[in-house]
C-alpha cells in the first residue's frame, strides 16, 4: 500500500484542526469541515479568521452554507501543469476540484504517453473533467460520462480554459451503469478506464447508485468493454473512515475487486490512498484507489 500526496503551487493545505481545514485555492483562502482533523490547529485563530470564506454546518447532517468575510469572485481560474480549470464554491461545500486527485492526473498522463499508440479512454463519474483532460492532453480519445448536467457543462468549460477544445472528448450526461449496459450491447471497447464512483448518487432518470451494491455490477460491465490489450484502469473511491487500519483494508478491497475484473490480463496492480498534508506534516486521507497498468517488458 502506498500513500500519494500531490505537490503544486496553486493549492495548499495551510492548516487543519478542530474538525476543519484551512485551504488556499489560488488567491482565495477557504475554511471547510474536516472530521479527520480531531487535533489542535497549528496556526493562530487570527490566521483562520482572515480566511476569505467558510462553509458552515450548524448541525451534523445539515446541508450547510458558505459565509464570506471578504468579496470573493463567483469563480476563478486555477492551474496545475498544463491543466487550467474553474474553481467555484458550490452549495455542497465542494469547489469543483479535489486537490488530492492531482496524483492521478500525473499518472494518467504518464501511462497514456508511455503507451505510444492511440488510446481510447472511458471516464465514468467524471465530475468537472480534470482526469478526462489529463488523458486528453496526453493524446487519448476520451468518453466522459457523468449523471450531472451542470458538472459536464463545467468540465467542458475546463476543456476550453485548458486550450484542449480540439482534443477528442465525447461528453455524455447519463447514469454510468445505464451507459455501460448499452456499450456492452453495442460491442464497444476501450483501452483504458477511469472510475471515480461516489458512495451514493442519483442518475438523471432517478437511477439510484449505492457503492457497495452497485460497484460489483459496474466492474462486471467494465470488464466486458475493456479491450484485450488494455493500457490502464484506475478505480478511486472517497473514504470517510478515520483509522489507518480501515483505510488499508479499503484499499486492499479495491485491489481485489480490480484483479477480479481484469482476470488474466497482463496488468500490474497497486493500491493505496491519496492524502493531503499540511505544513506541519499532519495528513488528511482523501480517497483510496487501485491502479492497473501495462508495463512493457524490459529490453
Amino acid at each position: 500500500m502506498k500513500t500519494l500526496t500531490p505537490q503544486w503551487a496553486d493549492y495548499e493545505l495551510l492548516d487543519c484542526g478542530e474538525g476543519k481545514k484551512l485551504e488556499r485555492f489560488g488567491e482565495c483562502v477557504l475554511v471547510r469541515p474536516e472530521p479527520q482533523a480531531n487535533w489542535t490547529a497549528r496556526l493562530p485563530a487570527k490566521r483562520w479568521g482572515a480566511a476569505d470564506g467558510e462553509f458552515v454546518k450548524e448541525r451534523r447532517g445539515q446541508r450547510g452554507e458558505w459565509k464570506f468575510r471578504k468579496p470573493v469572485p463567483a469563480r476563478w481560474a486555477m492551474q496545475r501543469k498544463d491543466l487550467k480549470f474553474w474553481v467555484q464554491p458550490a452549495p455542497s461545500g465542494h469547489v469543483g476540484v479535489f486537490p488530492d486527485q492531482a496524483c492521478h492526473w500525473d499518472w494518467i498522463t504518464e501511462v497514456t504517453k508511455r503507451a505510444a499508440r492511440p488510446v481510447k479512454v472511458l471516464c465514468l463519474f467524471g465530475h468537472t473533467g480534470l482526469a478526462t483532460l489529463a488523458a486528453a492532453s496526453a493524446g487519448a480519445e476520451v468518453t466522459h460520462v457523468d449523471a450531472s448536467r451542470p458538472a459536464v457543462a463545467w468540465a467542458r468549460e475546463n476543456q476550453s480554459l485548458s486550450g484542449l477544445s480540439r482534443h477528442p472528448v465525447r461528453w455524455i450526461v447519463e447514469d454510468a451503469l445505464t451507459f455501460l449496459r448499452r456499450e456492452v450491447r453495442r460491442g464497444n471497447q476501450y483501452d483504458a478506464m477511469i472510475l471515480d464512483p461516489p458512495k451514493f448518487g442519483r442518475g438523471p432518470e432517478g437511477e439510484i447508485w449505492k457503492l457497495e451494491k452497485s460497484l460489483p455490477e459496474l466492474l462486471g460491465a467494465c470488464g466486458k468493454v475493456l479491450s484485450a490489450s488494455p493500457v490502464f484502469v484506475l478505480l478511486n473511491v472517497y473514504t470517510t473512515v478515520l483509522t489507518q487500519r480501515r483505510i488499508e483494508k479499503e484499499a486492499e478491497q479495491l485491489r481485489v475487486w480490480l484483479k477480479e475484473m481484469l482476470g488474466e490480463l497482463p496488468l500490474t496492480i497497486s493500491a493505496g490512498e491519496l492524502a493531503l498534508a499540511d505544513a506541519g506534516g499532519r495528513k488528511i486521507s482523501a480517497s483510496v484507489f487501485a491502479r492497473a497498468e501495462y508495463v512493457p517488458p524490459q529490453a
